[in-house]
């Protein structure tokens, strides 16, 4: 019953995909990890990690960002892909149900040609500050799930 979804492409951080998978559970969030993964999300690896509600996160994995699309079957205005160079912030988009929240790797964020591709599509969180660099991926994800879940729930209600 998740009203959108999260994506993850190429995650590099588990304590990130972690936090993300948390607030998928939180808010009944489908998340959607996208190969390769830098690290292990096998039973015996989450359990190690002390992740007890990983067993309830609603996961999806794909082997690319094609596959993906060919298995999802998202329309273009369903695909929001987070970016730090972004014109378009969060509180801009009008986020619908059933919509894609893409977020890149902690690292690289997002391959250039699916932000040149995918330009129109482009959002960020504000930041004001000139002394960093870029949110936490889990941080951002979270404010990100939420303002959607804001904006959507309105919608139903």
């Amino acid at each position: 019953m998740s009203h959108f979804k999260i994506v993850l492409v190429a995650p590099e951080i588990p304590g990130n995909t972690g936090s993300i998978g948390r607030t998928c559970v939180a808010l009944n969030l489908e998340l959607i990890l996208i190969k390769p993964l830098a690290f292990d999300i096998s039973e015996k690896a989450v359990r190690r990690a002390g992740l007890d509600y990983w067993k309830h996160v609603e996961l999806k994995s794909y082997e690319s960002f094609e596959d993906f699309l060919q298995n999802e079957k998202p329309s273009p205005h369903q695909l929001h892909f987070f970016s730090k160079t972004a014109a378009t912030t969060l509180f801009e988009v009008k986020f619908e149900k059933d919509c894609y929240l893409i977020f890149g790797s902690e690292t690289k964020g997002l391959d250039p040609k699916l932000l040149n591709e995918y330009h129109d599509s482009l959002v960020s969180l504000p930041m004001y500050s000139e002394h960093i660099r870029s949110l936490n991926l889990s941080n951002a994800a979270t404010a990100a799930a939420y303002e959607a879940l804001r904006q959507i729930s309105l919608k139903i209600t």
